[in-house]
């Protein structure tokens, strides 16, 4: 994978347009990056109780990719494995930053291994992680 840098969070209002323009669907298709789907995800988790992430992201992502002209099929657009291990991946660094500010812990989050774009490819070879399967439904790491 190309190592990208880290794009960071400069406020709690930043953060929060980010996980309020995917729930109203008004987000820029342009801002929809690596690091606003964990930081979402974060804010989620956070901040909006009534929402179970490992329950109802996944419908919430597929109705913004639509929002925004994109496809949800076996091939592109929404992607079950990588969203419910990032749900996984944001709670777990989410624990170690506890009392922190929103916009620190997103941006600790970023910045810790979980964050990377390559950190799935630890638990799945590329090959399994981008199957068709592991697009539509959970599939169990293969590499662990």
């Amino acid at each position: 994978m190309t190592d990208h840098p880290t794009r960071l969070f400069d406020s709690d209002a930043a953060v929060r347009h980010v996980g309020e323009g995917l729930l109203a669907r008004t987000l820029p298709r342009a801002e929809w990056t690596h690091e606003a789907h964990l930081v979402a995800c974060a804010w989620i988790i956070l901040e909006r109780p009534d929402i179970v992430p490992e329950r109802d992201l996944p419908e919430i992502i597929r109705r913004y990719n639509e929002s925004v002209g994109g496809v949800n099929s076996d091939s592109e657009g929404y992607h079950e494995t990588i969203t419910q291990l990032s749900i996984r991946a944001v709670r777990a660094a989410l624990a170690r930053s506890e009392g922190q500010g929103l916009c620190e812990r997103v941006n600790a989050l970023l910045q810790a291994e979980e964050g990377r774009r390559e950190w799935p490819l630890r638990f799945y070879s590329r090959d399994r992680l981008f199957s068709r399967e592991a697009r539509l439904g959970w599939v169990e790491p293969d590499l662990v």
